[in-house]
């Protein structure tokens, strides 16, 4: 199933809808969640202060309801359920995200400050999770009919292109296949004009080696190559204007050993247009 949390915010309920429509796509039940703190979800009834325990699972229950009816709004064929747990949203959504085959979350949550662009749970299980995470800002009023997904010749960035292919197949969208390198290129002279052409290709060999194995598996899926010297960031964020999500592995080439997150699939989380969906390496 896929699982998508609430918190009450608009982001979330954007989440929602966003999260149903892939269940769709992908014939699966949705499971809306919420993740409430353990001492008011343990606080017996004659505590205290028993009368803010009931207030708040009392106001848990009502975002759960509110996520199940934005989902049944969007008058899609698919089974919705709901389910209510305690402790820390981080950790809780990454366990019970160990079920899941996508988690959705929104950008930023109640408790984010105004003008950050990210929230902590949405940046808090982005790449810690078994299963690719998707972090909703609101879609485009209408699809793009392109998914992106950036290639870096990583074992992550491998993970990602072959999950972009299944959901362009889903889509029935284009697949623009984004490699983007940083580096001296160097110009001027003619005798100076080899390096540069010696790294263009290169790096264009690394885009056509990542696409290789999976187009003869999906030939129906459209296939754009983006082969770019700039910096990876400023090039997806680019390219994900006009998409409808923008796919990328959690780790990348450049990153140091033992990062769950890498420094691109960091930043595109803050600046992309579009949703973006992490998926981690296997």
């Amino acid at each position: 199933m896929i699982l998508v949390g609430v918190d009450g915010s608009q982001a979330g309920l954007d989440a929602v809808g966003w999260a149903v429509r892939e269940a769709e796509l992908r014939r699966t039940a949705l499971r809306v969640v919420h993740v409430m703190p353990t001492w008011a979800s343990e606080m017996p009834e004659d505590a205290r202060y028993a009368d803010v325990g009931r207030w708040m699972r009392g106001g848990a229950a009502d975002m759960l309801e509110q996520g199940v009816e934005r989902a049944r709004q969007e008058g899609r064929p698919v089974e919705v359920e709901s389910r209510l747990l305690a402790g820390d949203p981080r950790l809780s959504l990454i366990e019970a995200a160990r079920e899941a085959e996508l988690l959705v979350v929104g950008s930023h949550g109640l408790g984010g400050f105004r003008g950050m662009l990210l929230g902590s749970v949405a940046l808090g299980v982005a790449g810690h999770t078994a299963c690719p995470v998707a972090v909703v800002r609101t879609p485009p009023a209408e699809p793009n009919g392109q998914i992106v997904v950036g290639v870096d010749g990583s074992a992550a960035g491998a993970d990602a292109v072959a999950f972009a292919f299944t959901e362009a197949c889903a889509r029935g969208t284009e697949l623009r296949a984004v490699h983007a390198w940083s580096g001296p290129v160097i110009e001027g002279a003619p005798r100076l004009l080899e390096p540069a052409a010696q790294l263009e290709g290169e790096e264009q060999r690394v885009l056509a080696e990542a696409l290789a194995g999976l187009r003869g598996r999906y030939p129906d899926v459209k296939v754009v190559e983006q082969a770019e010297h700039g910096h990876p960031v400023d090039v997806l964020k680019d390219a994900s204007a006009t998409a409808d999500v923008l796919i990328v592995g959690s780790r990348g080439r450049g990153d140091l050993t033992g990062l769950l997150l890498g420094s691109v699939s960091h930043s595109l989380l803050h600046h992309a247009a579009c949703p973006v969906i992490v998926v981690p390496s296997r």
